[in-house]
């Protein structure tokens, strides 16, 4: 029982402590250091899916128009996924507004996002495709930054950072999982992008799965059993807002579930031999998924200990199982607890996300269509 509260115990401390600080200090000792190359201009064409994006859609578009990427080497395709609300509407008036930069098409019945963007990749003449979601506004030197990098040779993706405006512990935790993908990006290859706002050449795109949940992991890691790389540029910029814990569960079980496909699809992730980047993704996503499991095992391994043992050592177990109460307890009070309760609270939910992310995955409920 003591080497399993002493297993689970460092698997968590690595996983949230030590790989983020290890990971960093490779980025620093060993830094990639790859230099955008300017003066690259090719034809972009971006990709955007919707679903009922009536309140999105009119400040998207407007903050594509503004891009400083110079207007005939950017054209904008969008597709509506079976909308029902006034979406359709709104984009077929962007078409007539901007004729020569907008193109608009529908889907009859929904399809879910790899459909779509296997529709629009074959619509698109561009010699770069910009995948990016309908709700988050785009930075207006966004373009010419992951174009500029993208033409690195060996560098095959390149995605954006997403900043998540608000004060939810899901805003909080983003800080730090967009840290840790700094790391991995200035190390050696980032283990995914934000579906938000990524580049990929068009000759490098092949159509994605209709069945596959992320399309954002899906293609860098594609990409990266080839050999290519995949990095970040840190100054082209997506906003969006901080979900709540509510919502942010929802998108956290969809996401994990996806985890789940993307071994079950790709195993060659899980070989070193295969992945040039095995070491970070066993550390980042494969770890991210034992550790619910691991929480469970510490709790009930130093109840248990707590039970059995006395005198020497007693003392330590008892801290532990405090710390443990006293950390579940701000997640249970949660935005009454300041910000290190919404930290705790969010800690918590995505765990609970991961359970639910496999069940979803093992049982086939997860919806292909978001």
């Amino acid at each position: 029982m003591l080497w399993i509260l002493f297993l689970s115990l460092s698997i968590l401390i690595y996983t949230y402590v030590g790989y983020p600080l290890l990971i960093a200090l490779l980025a620093r000792c060993c830094p990639l250091d790859l230099k955008p190359r300017q003066g690259w201009m090719p034809r972009v064409s971006v990709l955007i899916p919707v679903y009922n994006g009536e309140d999105f859609i009119q400040d998207k578009v407007e903050s594509l128009l503004l891009q400083d990427y110079t207007g005939p080497k950017l054209e904008i395709l969008l597709c509506s996924d079976a909308s029902d609300d006034q979406s359709d509407v709104i984009l077929r008036e962007c078409e007539r507004k901007y004729p020569d930069q907008v193109r608009v098409f529908c889907m009859e019945q929904r399809s879910g996002k790899p459909a779509i963007l296997n529709r629009l990749r074959k619509e698109a003449s561009g010699e770069v495709l910009l995948l990016t979601d309908i709700r988050q506004p785009l930075k207006q030197d966004c373009v010419g930054k992951l174009v500029a990098r993208l033409a690195i040779p060996g560098v095959a993706v390149v995605g954006g950072m997403l900043l998540l405006q608000g004060s939810t512990g899901a805003g909080l935790y983003w800080r730090y999982e967009r840290w840790i993908r700094q790391s991995e990006s200035g190390f050696r290859s980032v283990t995914g992008v934000s579906g938000s706002l990524y580049v990929i050449a068009a000759e490098d795109m092949e159509d994605i799965p209709e069945d596959i949940i992320l399309d954002d992991v899906w293609v860098p890691s594609v990409q990266r059993l080839r050999g290519h790389r995949v990095v970040l540029e840190p100054e082209a910029v997506a906003w969006d807002k901080a979900m709540s814990d509510g919502r942010e569960f929802g998108r956290k079980v969809r996401t994990l579930a996806g985890n789940y496909q993307l071994m079950a699809r790709l195993p060659a992730l899980l070989s070193p031999l295969h992945n040039p980047s095995w070491f970070e993704f066993v550390s980042h996503k494969l770890m991210r998924l034992v550790c619910p499991w691991a929480l469970l095992a510490l709790f009930v391994s130093n109840l248990l200990l707590l039970l059995q043992v006395q005198g020497r050592g007693l003392m330590a177990l008892e801290l532990l199982m405090g710390g443990q109460l006293f950390f579940y307890g701000l997640a249970l009070l949660g935005e009454r607890a300041g910000a290190l309760g919404r930290l705790a609270r969010t800690f918590v939910v995505l765990n609970l996300a991961a359970v639910a992310g496999l069940w979803r995955y093992l049982s086939g409920r997860q919806k292909i269509a978001w």
